[in-house]
């Protein structure tokens, strides 16, 4: 690890290493097997954050910049179980906040939703998904540049993987429509997700003036839908 985080440091002195480009194995961070402690409960509601969740819950994640914001906004919907975030989609096991920062994991930050199908569906949550960042911006969202701000939707199944490839064709048509480009959002089915540390946990909920970049395109997904029947 101290040669791996040596090597980020001189490369970043003379501007060798950016970290908007995702690291290949060689380069990536050795990790570690301990997983991170984290609260046993949710700030917000009460609920378990790792589990175990009531029997029907689905579990459904998502990247869209710095994650404290998104958590925020997924936990504010009714339906909405549990949140937790977290790192996903990278190469490093366990790491840190501050080894994704220097993007030398290859994570994305995540949150990840445990959700109530019978009170909001998975094609909501997309909607917010969609309608809450700017999906076009690739390594970056808003202010925040790196690989860990890009966008994406990670499926826990088939189902949720196909829904969210039919949505991603949808929006970009409304998208194109309103002068936009193209989207960057990468959809795959759900890496292992990795807590991140307990203090990034409701993050807005523990400091309610942090800080929160999050920013939509203002292109509506409802409006997509209805112009695509």
């Amino acid at each position: 690890m101290l040669l791996a985080l040596k090597r980020y440091r001189e490369t970043a002195v003379f501007g060798l290493f950016k970290k908007t480009v995702l690291p290949t194995d060689k380069d990536a961070l050795p990790g570690r097997d301990i997983a991170m402690r984290v609260a046993s409960h949710h700030c917000v509601s009460g609920h378990p954050l790792e589990g175990p969740f009531p029997e029907g819950m689905q579990t459904a994640m998502f990247g869209m910049g710095c994650f404290w914001g998104v958590e925020r906004l997924f936990w504010q919907q009714d339906g909405v179980y549990s949140t937790a975030v977290g790192y996903a989609s990278g190469i490093t096991p366990n790491p840190k906040y501050e080894e994704v920062c220097s993007g030398l994991t290859g994570h994305n930050e995540v949150v990840r939703v445990i959700f109530d199908p019978e009170v909001i569906s998975y094609s909501r949550l997309l909607e917010l998904f969609w309608e809450s960042h700017d999906p076009t911006q690739g390594m970056q969202q808003g202010p925040d540049r790196g690989t860990q701000y890009r966008s994406g939707i990670y499926a826990v199944t088939e189902d949720q993987l196909q829904e969210a490839l039919a949505s991603k064709s949808m929006y970009q048509q409304q998208l194109t429509q309103n002068g936009h480009s193209e989207i960057t959002t990468e959809i795959i089915p759900a890496p292992v997700f990795y807590f991140a540390e307990d203090g990034h946990q409701q993050y807005l909920h523990k400091n309610p003036g942090g800080y929160c970049s999050m920013r939509g395109t203002g292109v509506s997904c409802v409006q997509s839908a209805r112009d695509l029947s």
